[in-house]
């Protein structure tokens, strides 16, 4: 009875020996891959921010600066990330993440860049389901349309010629495709619009706060 009463313990320590070092190991493996992750993770996000935002506008960390915000009517998504370029300490562009929720086939995200003239820097899609070979032109990779944001403003073209050329705008649209370049002309200018009303609170906040918007932005009068 003895012996037996000695194995049993003896076996249940073991488990409990095997089951701790297995503990060990999944939490040393999590040590050793967590930063890894964490910076590959940054990487492809400061990567995506580099096609839209030139290298020598900024000198700061633009992931690290960055504040969220709620705006939905404004950017098109509930929670977006507004990451802050600052050069010399002063801020030289606002990089934020919106989304086209009229897009033909679903919602069209969008990474967009504005200087504090509110100019545009750049535009790029980082996520549709847009009709391959009519809608998907709005990838840089498919054709130079997005281009065609670069250095525009509410000012060049004016606010109400902020549509595609069917509606009226500057803007051309796709062959057999009009609803998906109008559904991101659109989102761009209502980022502009919010960068023009809520810019500076925007670039005054704290590096990680949150910051909530209940206004909407108005609609440009039709294009004569």
């Amino acid at each position: 009875m003895k012996t037996s009463l000695r194995e049993s313990l003896r076996a249940g320590a073991q488990l409990a020996l095997a089951g701790l070092a297995a503990a060990v190991l999944l939490a040393g493996t999590w040590a050793l891959t967590r930063d890894r992750i964490a910076q590959s993770e940054r990487q492809a996000r400061l990567q995506a921010l580099e096609i839209v935002l030139p290298a020598d506008r900024y000198d700061n960390d633009p992931i690290a600066d960055s504040v969220t915000v709620n705006a939905p009517a404004w950017l098109g998504q509930p929670t977006a990330t507004v990451h802050r370029a600052r050069l010399e300490g002063q801020t030289s562009a606002l990089v934020l993440e919106a989304t086209a929720p009229d897009g033909y086939s679903g919602p069209i995200r969008l990474l967009v860049a504005v200087d504090p003239a509110g100019t545009v820097l750049g535009v790029r899609i980082t996520a549709h389901q847009e009709t391959p070979g009519l809608g998907d032109d709005i990838e840089a990779g498919r054709s130079d349309w997005i281009l065609g944001f670069e250095g525009r403003s509410l000012a060049d073209p004016a606010r109400e010629r902020w549509r595609v050329q069917r509606d009226g705008g500057h803007f051309p649209q796709f062959a057999g495709a009009t609803l998906t370049p109008r559904a991101v002309v659109s989102a761009v200018r209502r980022v502009l619009d919010f960068v023009a009303a809520h810019g500076d609170a925007v670039r005054a906040a704290d590096a990680g706060a949150t910051l909530s918007f209940d206004d909407a932005p108005v609609d440009p009068p039709p294009a004569r």
